[in-house]
């Protein structure tokens, strides 16, 4: 629904010289870019695929040519300053009235940057490591030490006398806020700390 009033309002403001191409996950709008001659890509932080910063950095770093403009429900401040830092060319919030999308493809177009205003009030994202761990709650922190200490999701739930359902959800949001994708590689990151 949004792909097609996005088509819709570019085809109306920019009429027939303006080429829309419309893919529906992160695989195929990589194969669009690979295969086309694209002038910018407009990209949702939740389209299937999407891996959140980790895509965002992929596409800039493989289609470095191409501007990318996010386009997102998600309207926090801190995700749109940390699209602008990864290279992002404007953050485009979906409940944006139509007139103010043209605006942004036209600014974008024309090599400047479009972000609203919370963005730069934002702080900047501290990426580094003893900033990550600060990130975890208390209990992730003590789930994250046992993790270290080579426990099973099991076996720490006895410990903590939880449920494993419970484990597994630490433990993913411990990847998640770590930026890994491994118990070892969270293992790995935290020793460096100690």
């Amino acid at each position: 629904m949004v792909r097609r009033a996005l088509r819709e309002s570019l085809l109306q403001s920019f009429g027939d010289s303006f080429e829309v191409l419309e893919a529906g996950s992160v695989a195929s709008a990589r194969e669009a870019l690979s295969t086309s001659s694209v002038d910018l890509l407009l990209l949702d932080l939740s389209m299937p695929g999407m891996d959140g910063a980790r895509s965002l950095q992929a596409l800039r770093t493989d289609f470095p040519s191409v501007p990318i403009l996010v386009v997102s429900a998600i309207e926090e401040p801190q995700v749109m300053r940390q699209t602008m830092e990864l290279g992002a060319a404007g953050f485009l919030p979906k409940s944006s009235p139509f007139s103010t999308i043209t605006d942004a493809v036209r600014a974008v177009l024309a090599g400047e940057l479009w972000f609203p205003q919370l963005a730069a009030s934002a702080p900047a994202h501290d990426n580094s490591l003893p900033a990550r761990i600060a990130e975890l709650t208390p209990q992730q922190r003590v789930v994250l030490e046992l993790v270290c200490q080579g426990l099973h999701n099991k076996e720490i739930a006895t410990e903590l006398r939880v449920t494993e359902a419970t484990i597994k959800a630490h433990v993913t949001q411990i990847l998640h806020k770590l930026g890994v994708r491994s118990r070892t590689q969270a293992a790995l990151l935290a020793r460096q700390l100690t």
